[in-house]
């Protein structure tokens, strides 16, 4: 089931999305919210009719860095032997459609297609065995980094969370198994260009991986949000640009890059 969250008439609801063909897809509004049990309502609207937000609003967005080894060595990093896990804040998170704000203080913005994993249920010290069991499931997302900013400062806080630094969307894709999702094609575009294009198995430590390093940390939360890292292919966004990153089976997350006002 593809998971949306929308608004409608200065309404904000979550909605189950059917339909395949783009011009035809309608959302079958939720009694409710997704992450207890839910009914839909049988009151359906064109999704050409609402403007879709971010699927989730996390308490935290974790992501790793470096997990693909080509894009390590791309920037000239070591592959790291551990998870390398660093945060977004909430107000970096911003929906399909939203704009990108270049920031003033970066003149080197970089865009990094990724695969999200949303957690359904509050957990900690998760068991491999049990990482399914917390996962609701995958979205799109874009860490855009000031890459300059990232480079001189060592620590990665402005660089990569900054407000609109954190696109997600369009919606959650909740039918995915994990071992379904660590092998998609995942790929990004610039102006229509391709940028990026690989897949999620050439991550160097798995999903399952990541959710047993950080919960081994921190409680998770329904609606958390886990970035796995970006392939190979990461390059500068300009102003005006329109970038866009789609995962096999889940969908197309596009954004349009404006300065900042």
């Amino acid at each position: 089931m593809r998971i949306a969250r929308f608004s409608i008439d200065g309404n904000v609801a979550f909605g189950a999305v059917e339909g395949d063909r783009p011009d035809e897809l309608v959302l079958d509004i939720i009694k409710g919210i997704p992450f207890a049990d839910f009914e839909l309502s049988g009151t359906k609207v064109p999704l050409s009719k609402v403007r879709l937000l971010p699927p989730v609003l996390p308490n935290k967005v974790v992501a790793f860095g470096r997990n693909y080894a080509e894009h390590a060595r791309e920037l000239g990093n070591d592959v790291p032997d551990a998870p390398f896990a660093f945060f977004k804040p909430s107000t970096a998170v911003i929906g399909p459609g939203d704009e990108i704000q270049y920031p003033s203080f970066t003149e080197d913005l970089h865009h990094e297609a990724e695969l999200a994993v949303v957690i359904g249920r509050m957990c900690r010290e998760v068991p491999r065995e049990r990482v399914k069991d917390v996962i609701f499931g995958y979205t799109c997302a874009n860490d855009i980094t000031a890459r300059d900013v990232q480079k001189r400062e060592k620590q990665w806080a402005r660089a990569k969370g900054f407000d609109t630094s954190c696109p997600l969307g369009p919606w959650v894709e909740t039918d995915l198994a994990v071992e379904t999702a660590s092998d998609l094609t995942i790929q990004l575009t610039v102006n229509g260009e391709q940028r990026q294009l690989g897949r999620t198995s050439e991550m160097i430590h798995s999903i399952e991986d990541l959710i047993v390093n950080i919960s081994e940390a921190m409680t998770l939360l329904p609606g958390d949000v886990i970035l796995t890292g970006t392939p190979a292919g990461v390059g500068p966004l300009n102003v005006g640009d329109e970038v866009a990153v789609t995962i096999e089976g889940i969908g197309t997350l596009t954004n349009k890059v404006v300065k900042r006002g």
